[in-house]
């Protein structure tokens, strides 16, 4: 955090397990960290009671890194990121031992996780679960790219940097509905458009508009991780934007991605 000089464990994969341990969630941890600076994300770890595996989670190097501003709009802008440990990433022995008895298998798609995706489906490890991948702002992607990785899970969530009428989100729509897969698009103030490929149909979900006391930068994880608990549990895709969004909403009030007791503040 460039203004505060504070260094912090965190990303998608660490916020969404935060949540997912605070609400008592069933699931396990599956990551790498830098040896280099693993002292700080263990103990963010062991802290909030998120389920790991030890044995696995530490590479030798340093763990990925972003550099993050908070805008005078409360809104984050983040440059420098560095893939660090995450460049090139195999899942273990006991990785796959867990991930064959698991019903639901979640992913955020830096370059090191699509790869380590697209060998896993390949390979027949992902057969028997549900794939959900968060394609993050899309910067990794364009609409060709997005094609071959839909090929490998069920459900996307892109968090869209730009509008609804965007030429770019309609490829990206047609792609969807072409594939028979489902895709959640945030699309910050404007709204969530769902598009569901099983039902060849297309749903946009408002925003309401909240004060934002702190900052925004933690609601996208917020809201995919409530999405993601109600959907598991059998709510619809509706009902599982409407927990989404209250979470979304309720992770403003926060000036940091989570809240202070999370990092031991």
């Amino acid at each position: 955090y460039l203004e505060s000089g504070r260094t912090l464990p965190g990303g998608g994969v660490l916020n969404m397990a935060y949540h997912w341990a605070a609400a008592g969630k069933a699931f396990l941890l599956q990551t790498r960290i830098g040896s280099s600076d693993q002292d700080l994300f263990v103990e963010f770890l062991q802290r909030n009671g998120i389920p790991h595996l030890p044995a696995s989670l530490v590479a030798p190097g340093e763990s990925s890194s972003i550099d993050i501003r908070i805008g005078a709009d409360r809104q984050p802008q983040m440059d420098n990121y560095i893939d660090g440990v995450w460049e090139v990433v195999h899942c273990t022995t006991e990785e796959l031992a867990s991930l064959a008895t698991a019903t639901h298998w979640h992913t955020v798609l830096v370059e090191g996780a699509i790869d380590e995706l697209e060998r896993l489906s390949s390979s027949g490890h992902l057969e028997h679960v549900m794939v959900s991948a968060d394609f993050l702002g899309f910067r990794h992607y364009t609409p060709e790219r997005f094609r071959e990785t839909l090929v490998h899970i069920d459900l996307a969530f892109i968090g869209w940097q730009g509008a609804r009428e965007d030429a770019s989100l309609a490829e990206v729509r047609r792609l969807v509905l072409d594939a028979q897969k489902t895709a959640v698009v945030t699309l910050g103030a404007q709204g969530v458009l769902v598009v569901d490929g099983g039902s060849q149909s297309e749903t946009f979900y408002p925003t309401v508009a909240v004060p934002v006391a702190g900052s925004t930068i933690g609601c996208g994880d917020a809201f995919i991780a409530a999405f993601l608990m109600a959907h598991q549990a059998g709510a619809s895709l509706g009902e599982s934007v409407a927990a989404g969004q209250s979470a979304g909403a309720a992770a403003t009030a926060w000036s940091l991605p989570l809240p202070d007791a999370a990092y031991g503040g």
